[in-house]
């Protein structure tokens, strides 16, 4: 759901050329053999609620290969940080962060699979992706 609610805020303001969104997990969990899951049905249903487009998604894992390719590998919650880490070697370029850090309320994303509560999922995610908007654009623009 992160990776196509922040499409969808970046596209509302006109910057997609000026971005690249993906996204990936951070545990084998999702992936079996070579195919990884597509998005839960329920967050899909999440997405459409809200209007935001999303492709036919499918988890791959997150690599050495993105941390040398992006500027910003976000993870929503504390066990993400610790496979996140472990995969990229410690975060020495520092180019890790969890979501909610860029609010005024830094916490975990709470995982909808385990809560059932995609509404306020979602909307942590739209304030964590227009909070780390903003962060970014000011950097640029600063």
């Amino acid at each position: 759901m992160a990776e196509f609610t922040f499409k969808n805020i970046v596209n509302q303001r006109n910057l997609s050329d000026r971005f690249e969104i993906n996204s990936a997990a951070t545990s084998r969990e999702e992936i079996w053999g070579n195919r990884g899951n597509p998005i839960y049905p329920p967050a899909q249903e999440q997405l459409r609620r809200h209007h935001i487009p999303f492709t036919d998604h499918r988890a791959t894992q997150v690599s050495i290969e993105d941390y040398r390719r992006y500027d910003y590998l976000v993870y929503m919650d504390r066990s993400n940080e610790i496979n996140l880490k472990r995969i990229v070697n410690g975060d020495p370029e520092n180019k890790c962060f969890r979501l909610l850090d860029f609010t005024d309320s830094p916490k975990d994303v709470a995982d909808p699979w385990y809560t059932g509560d995609f509404e306020q999922t979602y909307e942590d995610l739209v304030n964590g992706c227009n909070a780390l908007l903003s962060l970014i654009m000011e950097k640029k623009n600063g």
